[in-house]
């Protein structure tokens, strides 16, 4: 994740001059972005054929954002400058021995002809604009302008997150606010939801490692981290890029507009004075933002009731989370009964989870085998699924290996299941743009369920009298109801929402003003999925395939 001086994407200071005029030239639109069709257009002129720039664009655009910006266009550079001295062109290539910075530019054929016709052009017209005054219109005469704003067309989106943003706006947003799915399941989503970076959330019980954990992977403490035996983390803190170190509170950011932590709001103040956002310069969380939690309580402590809904609150970080690490150590391995609802809670997102059995080295190799086992046991009760969950087993600490108590074999398989780990860490920035296209695919299923079920609830009240003893007996066989609509479209039970918790929130409406079925509405959802987001992704893949 880190780019050391010699790395892919690094040059001189001449050199990233260059490349700069380099890339306002082939951003024909101007938006700071070189899409799939600009990048045809400009690295034809290296001659190389579409096999050879396939592997440059795939390497380049390992986000999968359907576009390069400036670094990734010098990356690119660097690879065609290597690509047409006859090197081919890998994965690997990232972790050769080949000195980037001092990499001499790829040939251009014709370039420097077009560059300088375009500063001819852009000389003149500074002329004619210095010869001849220009009216300009003042901020506020647009304020009152009596043309609608146009509604953007898809093929005007430069990536796909773009094109997710006019999507939900457009087809899936009314579905939710007709529906009221902002109010049960999930708030609507802003911007800032969309262009968040990856987040990693850990959970697990008090003193299990999870702050030392980030302070292993920053090489650093965060500010506001406390670490002890006892529980010293007592509030959510999320830990992300900053230009200096501070820490902001939970209200502070719950309202900031570029933060996509605005839908915490509804967890009330109790919870936000218990949240905070950990800011500070660091490579690392230019790519990913960590989640660090609260100890899940345990034995007598557990009976204390928190103050806000702590398992609502891992459920929606849980659905913004790339990545969930749960972690044990050896001495704690009992899943007590708040964290069985902590690890229920996370129901829809098992691909996301990871387990990590950490201060491993605190045990010999023959406990080590037993504590595993114990684990997998105890994981088995609780997670209910077929498949056996992904266990990384190490010392997450900046310690050395306790290699008295494991052996040499046992150094060597933590050595070996923290390369896994990282590598795994590494691997959430590439797969954010798919990750976002999941979750954003969920989420319309669910609001396409949601719409079933609220007008089902609507079709079954009464016109006129006994409205009422309706409501309460369509809530009492909430179950029941859920299968109707089951049946009536088709859809599969897995993907419908929790009784008990969808009961209690439907408990305070008048099912009365629920709204009626609308056709049109589902049917744009359904477009959406069948076509829109098919055809997104085709627009945006690599031009060489």
């Amino acid at each position: 994740m880190e780019i050391s001086s010699g790395a892919i994407g690094s040059c001189s200071k001449d050199q990233k001059t260059m490349y700069q005029e380099w890339f306002h030239y082939a951003d024909s639109d101007g938006d700071g972005r070189i899409t799939g069709n600009d990048a045809t257009k400009f690295f034809s002129l290296s001659k190389l054929s579409r096999q050879d720039l396939k592997p440059v664009w795939a390497i380049a655009d390992s986000k999968r954002q359907g576009y390069l910006g400036l670094i990734e266009f010098i990356i690119a550079m660097q690879l065609v400058s290597l690509a047409q001295s006859g090197r081919e062109i890998t994965n690997d290539i990232l972790n050769s021995d080949v000195d980037f910075q001092s990499l001499k530019p790829p040939s251009m054929e014709g370039l420097d002809a077009l560059l300088a016709k375009k500063r001819r052009s852009l000389k003149s017209n500074d002329n004619e604009a210095n010869g001849t005054p220009t009216v300009q219109s003042t901020p506020s005469a647009n304020w009152f302008s009596s043309k609608p704003s146009r509604k953007a067309s898809l093929s005007s989106v430069t990536s796909i997150i773009d094109g997710l943003k006019r999507l939900y706006i457009q087809k899936l947003k009314p579905l939710e606010v007709t529906y009221r799915f902002n109010d049960f399941v999930s708030p609507a989503l802003t911007n800032s939801d969309f262009d968040a970076k990856p987040m990693v959330m850990l959970l697990g019980q008090y003193s299990t490692g999870k702050t030392t954990f980030i302070k292993h992977l920053l090489r650093s403490s965060y500010p506001g981290a406390h670490i002890g035996p006892e529980p010293t983390t007592d509030r959510f803190v999320v830990v992300m890029s900053g230009t200096d170190e501070r820490s902001v509170p939970g209200n502070t950011i719950a309202v900031q507009a570029d933060m996509p932590f605005s839908g915490l709001t509804t967890f009330g103040t109790a919870f936000l004075s218990k949240f905070e956002c950990s800011q500070m310069p660091h490579t690392l969380l230019e790519h990913i933002t960590f989640v660090d939690t609260p100890g899940v309580l345990s034995g007598e402590k557990q009976r204390t009731q928190r103050a806000y809904d702590f398992t609502g609150v891992t459920s929606w970080f849980a659905a913004k989370c790339d990545l969930i690490l749960l972690l044990f150590d050896p001495h704690k391995l009992d899943v007590s009964d708040e964290f069985k609802r902590v690890i229920s809670s996370l129901h829809g997102h098992d691909d996301k989870i990871r387990v990590v059995l950490n201060k491993a080295d605190q045990v010999d190799t023959q406990q080590l085998m037993r504590v595993y086992g114990a684990l997998m046991w105890s994981l088995g009760k609780v997670l209910n699924t077929p498949e056996v969950m992904r266990v990384y087993i190490g010392s997450f600490n900046d310690k050395p290996v306790n290699e008295a108590a494991v052996g040499p074999i046992g150094k060597e398989l933590f050595e070996k299941e923290q390369e896994d780990l990282l590598s795994d860490l590494k691997n959430i920035p590439k797969k954010a743009c798919d990750r976002r296209i999941n979750e954003f695919v969920k989420r319309a299923r669910a609001a396409k369920i949601h719409a079933y079920i609220i007008s089902h609830l609507k079709k079954e009240m009464p016109a006129m009298m006994g409205k009422a003893k309706a409501q309460q007996r369509l809530l009492d066989n909430l179950a029941e109801e859920f299968g109707k609509v089951q049946r009536e479209f088709h859809l599969p039970p897995g993907d419908f929402p929790n009784v008990e918790q969808f009961r209690e929130v439907l408990s305070g409406y008048n099912f009365d003003r629920f709204e009626k079925l609308k056709p049109k509405m589902i049917q744009a959802v359904d477009d959406m999925l069948g076509y829109d987001i098919p055809d997104l992704l085709k627009n945006f893949r690599n031009p060489y395939d």
